[in-house]
């Protein structure tokens, strides 16, 4: 692979935006932000900290107080926020390219996936903001009890690198429709995209300090962000180790509501009643790499009932080959870099550890296109794994599978279970009687029966255990940046 170069026109602003302007870190530090393409240096990044948070939770809350935009109604603050996603879609290609540098995916699926995605959900909450009502609660005759929604008042927001505008968009759509301040620390591996979107909230209509980007690393502006005596809410999504340190970190600070989407061990369980093994082992191959297999919901425990494994593995790894690694910048490729050297280097631990541990290497295992400058590693599977090995008990990250096999229903379950992990699970049978009791006995989020990973935005994503706390997506995620204050009013009635 040859260095890009096609692309040196694109300019990168890696920048703070903090009330409306662009600016460097108080102290002046940077950051080299690397594509992982081939390890070229994209920009420098302001390498924010403390005072950096504290000047944009400040004009945050300046914002807040003024009612600049929760003073909006509901329906002028939808208009502004179909204007951001029109923005995102009108700068679609810059934007894809823009992820793909950054962090490593194929740019076909950022240009189709990521960007079209976040569009929708700035579009989809901006739709849903003037359609929902409060209430009124059936007391006696002599009270009226009024029940509304208010917006909870300065928002901080931390996302992780792997899908950094969808990851963005899920939490600031709903918490910016709602009427509040948000403050975005996005990962110091991906920062270029969220810097983006502040701009392109600005020429949306969005006020100045209503949405502020501070780039940097997690201890010297994330945890920042988190114990900030003036935020009223944080919302991360990330690893479970970092996630438990937010808890603490809300409780050691204001007690300020903190919602945590987490890490994964997916289980992918296939009856030997599987209605169509083919589209099974499409979607568990795709599944586990598609964005290189750096998704929280990456189904990467493969469960496949006894009698039907040597074929379902026959058919999977044929499917192997399809999934080099190539080009993230190449129309035709499907998968792309891992996100850097460090995150590299960590799967190919994985990789040595289910070595081993005695796991069966079928594909894979090792770095590839080494003299890219990139970094890349070859899709990999390993059979004849056992619940308690590491790559099975562990979020990799990578493009790593484990198979592991089952005799009934029960011991299915049983081991999908045996995990601190409950964010999705899919169940492929054609007994719907076996479906719907699987699906409740499985501790988790979302279970998909016959597919994997089909979901839009009406429907919310979390997951159960050490996958977190709270929802993303569809109207449940106005829950976490929304208040319900209660109005009791006596009525003394002269009729």
């Amino acid at each position: 692979m040859k260095p890009f170069n096609q692309h040196s026109e694109l300019q990168f602003d890696g920048r703070a935006l903090i009330n409306g302007q662009r600016r460097s870190a108080v102290s002046g530090a940077t950051f080299d932000c690397i594509s992982p393409v081939d390890g070229r240096v994209l920009t420098q990044v302001a390498r924010c900290g403390q005072a950096d948070i504290d000047d944009a939770v400040a004009a945050g809350r300046a914002a807040f107080e003024d009612r600049r935009w929760r003073g909006l109604a509901p329906a002028q603050r939808k208009r502004i926020m179909i204007r951001f996603a029109d923005e995102l879609l009108k700068h679609a290609d810059e934007l894809a390219l823009t992820e793909t540098l950054d962090m490593g995916k194929p740019v076909k699926y950022a240009r189709a996936v990521d960007v079209n995605s976040a569009a929708n959900c700035l579009r989809w909450y901006g739709e849903a903001v003037d359609k929902i009502y409060d209430e009124i609660a059936p007391t006696a005759s002599t009270a009226l009890a009024l029940i509304q929604r208010e917006p909870v008042g300065v928002v901080g927001v931390i996302v992780p690198w792997n899908y950094p505008m969808i990851m963005a968009a899920w939490k600031i759509a709903p918490a910016l429709a709602a009427g509040n301040s948000v403050v975005l620390k996005p990962s110091e591996k991906s920062p270029l995209t969220a810097l983006r979107l502040a701009e392109l909230a600005l020429e949306a209509g969005i006020p100045a300090g209503v949405f502020n980007v501070v780039p940097g690393f997690g201890p010297e502006a994330g945890s920042p962000l988190a114990l900030h005596m003036d935020v009223d809410c944080i919302a991360f999504t990330g690893s479970t180790p970092v996630g438990k340190q937010i808890h603490v970190m809300a409780g050691q600070s204001n007690l300020k509501r903190a919602w945590t989407e987490l890490g994964g061990k997916s289980p992918n369980i296939v009856f030997a009643d599987c209605p169509n093994l083919d589209r099974a082992v499409e979607a568990a191959i795709g599944s586990i790499f598609f964005n290189q297999g750096e998704s929280c919901n990456a189904p990467s425990r493969l469960f496949v009932q006894d009698s039907i494994k040597d074929a379902f593995l026959e058919k999977a790894l044929a499917l192997v080959p399809g999934y080099a690694p190539g080009n993230p910048l190449d129309p035709a490729t499907v998968m792309g870099a891992i996100v850097d050297q460090t995150q590299l280097n960590n799967v190919l631990r994985y990789i040595e550890a289910g070595k081993a541990e005695g796991a069966k290497l079928l594909a894979g295992g090792e770095q590839a296109l080494l003299h890219s400058g990139g970094c890349y590693v070859h899709p990999t599977i390993f059979d004849g794994v056992k619940n308690d090995m590491k790559i099975a008990r562990e979020e990799i990250f990578g493009p790593v599978l484990s198979v592991l096999s089952f005799t009934d229903a029960a011991d299915a379950v049983r081991q999908a279970n045996a995990s601190v992990y409950g964010l999705q699970a899919a169940v492929w049978t054609r007994d719907i009687n076996l479906a719907h009791g699987v699906a409740r006995a499985l501790r988790v989020g979302t279970v998909h029966v016959n597919q994997y990973d089909e979901d839009d935005i009406t429907v919310p994503f979390g997951g159960y255990k050490q996958s977190g706390v709270g929802r993303d997506k569809s109207l449940h995620a106005f829950d976490k940046y929304t208040e319900t204050k209660t109005t009791w009013i006596r009525i003394d009635s002269p009729v």
